[in-house]
């Protein structure tokens, strides 16, 4: 998981090949790989969430969460050992023509249930802590930290697959700007904090469900070998198994739409290059 040492060293390799510059063109685009690392704000729709477990089961309607971007600083963004906590994005593709590309990459967002919040509740709660025992029927309860905090925080990792095509919209000798826009799905593998009626919280990484997304960005190139791209990325994740508590019965389900702005820096590196004459 050490990708900034991954990215330091894809980019000496590529500095080596950047020598060559007048042997290959580097407008075709086919056989090239690509690697990039950035950060994100994310938003999200209110979703319902269903939980589940031996002496409960209820359903908390309409819940609001945000986003939990860190504060930027050298520490932790640049930082070899913390790089990863705030909200992240990296990717490694292939073009597999010049205007077709596949990859594969992390988008670690967070999702952050919004405390005090007040919803409307349906189901039951048995035998757990007292003045929320009860039957519910579309009554209003206050999401307090003693009855829930339910947080990706760790985060709501959407581990994807992407197809993208590229299109060039301007060119001026060693800088060009292109169009990107794709479409991907994969599965969200998410380290979810949650305590729940006072029950130890699960604390590993579970698959938990699938997303579908759609990307565009506009794309900064220098030299034809770093890139600064913006990105904007929608879609939709539907989680049916989050891990909740301790106990494996434990679980809760919710669906939502996201919305994703993304700001990476990354490095292309030409593995069809010619031997030198």
């Amino acid at each position: 998981m050490k990708w900034i040492t991954l990215f330091a060293l894809l980019i000496s390799i590529q500095n080596c090949f950047s020598q060559d510059n007048k042997e290959t063109s580097n407008s075709s685009r086919k056989g090239k790989l690509y690697l990039y690392f950035g950060w994100n704000r994310a938003s999200f729709t209110h979703s319902d969430l269903e939980f589940t477990g031996s002496n409960y089961g209820f359903t908390l309607k309409d819940v609001v969460a945000k986003d939990r971007p860190s504060s930027f600083a050298l520490d932790p963004y640049f930082n070899p050992g913390r790089f990863t906590i705030p909200q992240y994005n990296f990717r490694v593709g292939y073009f597999t023509s010049d205007h077709w590309s596949v990859s594969v990459g992390t988008d670690h967002m967070k999702y952050v249930m919004q405390q005090n919040q007040k919803v409307k509740i349906n189901g039951e709660i048995l035998d757990t802590v007292a003045h929320y025992e009860g039957i519910y029927n579309n009554e209003e309860i206050a999401l307090t930290n003693d009855f829930l905090i339910f947080e990706h925080t760790d985060g709501l990792n959407y581990i994807n697959v992407e197809i993208r095509r590229y299109d060039q919209l301007f060119r001026y000798k060693n800088f060009q700007i292109q169009l990107t826009e794709g479409f991907g799905t994969g599965v969200l593998v998410p380290r979810t904090n949650t305590t729940l009626l006072g029950k130890r919280r699960h604390d590993q990484f579970h698959i938990s469900g699938f997303g579908l997304s759609t990307v565009v960005g506009l794309n900064f190139s220098f030299y034809d070998h770093f890139f600064i791209q913006s990105e904007v990325k929608g879609g939709y994740i539907n989680m049916p198994n989050v891990r909740t508590t301790s106990d494996k019965i434990d679980k809760a389900k919710q669906s939502f739409f996201f919305a994703e702005y993304n700001l990476v820096f990354g490095t292309t590196i030409n593995l069809n290059k010619k031997s030198s004459k």
